[in-house]
């Protein structure tokens, strides 16, 4: 099966799709084959839609399986198009690329440290999650410098013992550090996981992947 891919030649997957559960959301203009690919590695149903009439969906989505947190400027049919797999909740602070500021999973949310503080305890209701800030290796936008399943979360490599820590005691899985695409630590820029699988950036390791692997309980 396939485990690495480029969209668009782009290995930086994690901007251009957004995987929530069981759905993932792709754009329109997805090649046969990176949809294909989505859809068997992570074993998903695809959802075609731009968000705000954009592409870098990765950076504008968030969510679990209660639930998807996307733009506030993403249009009404783009927003319909979710409604119809999940509940949507619009992010319409200023604070508003939902991927880049939250990384979240069935029990717990990680936020943007800047992020108002009623903002963050409506993400916590909407997803039926607690809800903490964060700052990952000195990097802000969590929902980047990290990716969650309900198996495991991996984080920028810089991030402190501390950081990790305080996301194991509201997560309850394993928390590790990683890269993607040769050393890059913002990982959620190349990765997309859920509980069934995962796929990365094409210029990803076979270090990189195992670690991935090893984190989410994908070694046999």
């Amino acid at each position: 099966m396939e485990r690495t891919i480029t969209f668009a030649g782009d290995p930086s997957i994690g901007v251009f799709a957004r995987v929530v559960g069981n759905i993932a959301i792709i754009p329109p203009d997805s090649t046969p084959e990176f949809r294909h690919a989505v859809k068997e590695a992570l074993q998903v149903e695809v959802i075609e839609t731009l968000i705000q009439g954009s592409a870098i969906i990765g950076s504008l989505v968030a969510g679990n399986s209660r639930g998807i947190i996307v733009s506030g400027l993403a249009s009404e049919e783009e927003v319909e198009k979710l409604a119809k797999h999940r509940e949507v909740f619009l992010l319409s602070d200023t604070m508003n690329a939902a991927g880049n500021v939250i990384m979240a999973n069935d029990t717990f949310a990680a936020v943007h440290p800047d992020m108002p503080e009623g903002v963050a305890k409506q993400i916590g209701d909407f997803l039926g999650v607690e809800v903490i800030t964060l700052v990952l290796g000195g990097v802000k936008t969590v929902g980047m410098a990290g990716v969650a399943t309900n198996k495991g979360v991996i984080v920028h490599p810089r991030a402190t013992d501390a950081q990790i820590k305080q996301i194991e005691a509201v997560a309850k899985v394993p928390v590790g550090t990683g890269s993607i695409n040769m050393g890059y630590g913002l990982i959620g820029t190349g990765l997309m996981a859920n509980d069934t699988g995962y796929l990365a950036g094409n210029a990803t390791s076979g270090f990189e992947l195992g670690r991935i692997e090893d984190v989410f309980g994908f070694l046999e």
